[in-house]
Parts: C-alpha cells; structure tokens; sequence
C-alpha cells in the first residue's frame, strides 16, 4: 500500500503541475488573443474611418454631388458585424445600397472601390466598369485619368470611353488559326505625331 501510493502521488504531483502549465499556458494565450483582437480592433477602425472619408469625397467626385457614408451595423462588434453603404445621388432622397438601380449600385461600388485605392492603391482593374452606361463609363474615365499620377493602372476593358483616355492600348488578334498576336499603340505618341504634322 505505502508503495502504491507513492507510485499514485508522483503521478498526481505530475498531471497537477502538467495541468498548471496548460492553465497557465491557456491564461497566456487568451491574453495575446485580447491584446491582438484588442489590436485589429484598433487598426480596423482607423482604416474604416480612412476609407469612409475617401468613399464620401470619391462619391461626390464621381456622381457630380449627393453624399455618401459606410456605416458599421454594431459598432461595439466592429470585427463581425456588418456594413451599410448609404448614398443619396445628386437630387434623390438617401438610400441604402440595396435600393438603387442596377446602374447605380454599379457606379456605387466603382466609387468604394476608388476610395479602397486611395487608402490602399493596387494597380489591376478588371472590367470595372461593364454595367456602366456611356455617361458614366466617360465619368468613370475621367476620373481614372486624373488619379493616374498617384498609381500606373492596367484596365481590362471593352468599352470605348474607358479606352479614350488611356496612354496605351494592348489588343489581342487571331489572325491565323491559333496563333495570338499582341497590337500595340501608344496614344500620347501618336497624339504628338498628329500635333507635329498640324504643325
């Protein structure tokens, strides 16, 4: 008997300090997990904010006018709660997102999505700028052209007001069966040869 219980102590002394350890260890981790949410929390916020001020100004920039504003559904749960978007176009009442037209919901989120590259600039865009109508396609080029200074973009388009204001087209031809040929043209070369032979 006094040999078993020696043999049951040291094993209690061990699985008691092995489940201190994973306490302690369990108290360690849930503390870096605070101090990290804590963190994300904080960074998520300043970045809402950045973002909201650009999507507000870019809006205004596109449309012509209106306002808009993103808008956190619980701003206590900023990590897992939604996002409203809430625009008014210029001479409508102020609407959340899912109440817009087709059109508008597309030119909506273009000018969210030139309010991420203010914040964060990233140079691809693919067909961004599809469901837009011809009024808008030339708003949505114009403005693309005037914040080509802060970033090189390549866009990926087949619509003839967005490729109006590039500096350099890229096609793709098939001219024989399975073999792909790349065209290019410079615009601003071939704007200054025009101007030379006005000249």
């Amino acid at each position: 008997a006094i040999a078993e219980f020696q043999r049951v102590s040291e094993r209690y002394d061990y699985l008691t300090g092995q489940r201190a350890d994973v306490l302690s260890a369990k108290e360690d981790l849930s503390g870096i997990i605070d101090g990290i949410t804590a963190e994300m929390e904080t960074i998520f916020g300043q970045q809402f904010a950045r973002i909201n001020t650009a999507f507000s100004e870019t809006f205004v920039e596109l449309f012509g006018g209106g306002k808009a504003a993103l808008e956190l559904e619980d701003e206590g749960d900023i990590l897992n709660c939604g996002i409203e978007i809430r625009v008014q176009p210029p001479g409508k009442t102020l609407k959340v997102l899912s109440l817009l037209s087709g059109g508008e919901k597309a030119f909506v989120a273009i000018a969210l999505y030139f309010a991420l590259l203010k914040v964060r600039p990233t140079p691809f865009v693919d067909e961004i700028e599809a469901a837009l109508d011809e009024n808008n396609v030339a708003r949505f080029a114009r403005y693309l052209r005037n914040i080509s200074d802060q970033t090189q973009f390549i866009v990926i388009t087949h619509r003839r007001g967005t490729m109006e204001e590039a500096d350099v087209l890229y096609g793709v031809t098939m001219q024989e069966r399975g073999v792909s040929q790349v065209l290019a043209v410079d615009l601003n070369a071939v704007e200054t040869e025009l101007h030379l032979n006005a000249t």
